[in-house]
């Protein structure tokens, strides 16, 4: 445990320069959260039956989770780039702890997704929205970190089995698709029913609701599929799950490379 620690520190800190010999990758990253809460809080929200401040409040639990699935993409693409251009092939010739890389990528884009979170809380308060329930707002900032995780476990894996920056880039930019397919910019209470269980088994749809409960912000949707109706244990189950299968998958892709 001592050396998969110490190791797992060390991948870390490489990822953490990698982003601060990027600032500008990551300074527009966290940009587009706030762009769409601007853009969507203040033209869908003229058009949508939870107008103004309301909607705002409503979005931003949303956004938040909509940039934490974003760890699908960054992790995809992070892991092709290295294993594209052999550094995952260097890594396994060295005395490093196989599951320390994958941990290290997934836990230094855990700190710098907590960083980048601030901005958007901030032009969400300016903008009227605000935690009702102080009390439990720590418990849907853990759960928040916990689904990122899980999405970045998800990616690495995915591009550690694509093994192509381009290849990860299109199917990182297709994941943009899953929060319109959710709750996180709309209520789903007015979809087609199919569409509407397909967008209340997303899991981004449990998770957002979760926040909103957690925040005070929106009540619990009546009649909803099981996940959404009990968002916290639903959140909580749908993270898990994702981290107990990818981030096994991860650590034996990069271990065994291309066998």
């Amino acid at each position: 445990m001592s050396t998969l620690a110490h190791d797992g520190l060390a991948m870390t800190g490489r990822q953490l320069r990698r982003v601060r010999n990027n600032p500008g990758l990551a300074v527009l990253t966290q940009l587009m959260p706030v762009n769409m809460l601007l853009f969507f809080g203040y033209v869908f929200g003229s058009a949508l039956a939870v107008p103004g401040r309301e909607y705002r409040s409503f979005l931003v639990p949303g956004l938040l989770v909509a940039t934490a699935a974003g760890g699908l993409m960054t992790g995809m693409f992070q892991a092709a780039a290295d294993t594209h251009r052999g550094v995952m092939d260097r890594f396994r010739t060295m005395p490093v702890s196989r599951a320390a890389v994958p941990l290290g990528q997934a836990v230094a884009d855990l700190v710098v997704t907590t960083l980048g979170t601030v901005p958007l809380l901030l032009v969400g308060l300016a903008v009227g929205w605000r935690v009702e329930g102080s009390a439990l707002a720590a418990g849907a900032v853990g759960l928040l970190l916990l689904f990122r995780f899980a999405c970045t476990c998800a990616g690495i894996f995915l591009g550690l089995l694509t093994r192509s920056e381009d290849a990860a880039g299109q199917l990182g930019a297709s994941s943009f698709v899953l929060p319109l397919l959710s709750n996180a910019y709309i209520p789903t209470g007015n979809l087609p029913g199919w569409l509407r269980t397909l967008a209340e088994w997303n899991p981004i749809s449990a998770v957002t609701t979760a926040l909103r409960k957690l925040f005070g912000n929106a009540r619990v949707p009546a009649d909803s599929a099981w996940p959404v109706a009990h968002p916290v244990a639903g959140a909580l189950l749908w993270s898990l799950v994702l981290i107990a299968v990818f981030l096994p998958l991860a650590v034996h892709r990069y271990a065994h490379g291309e066998r």
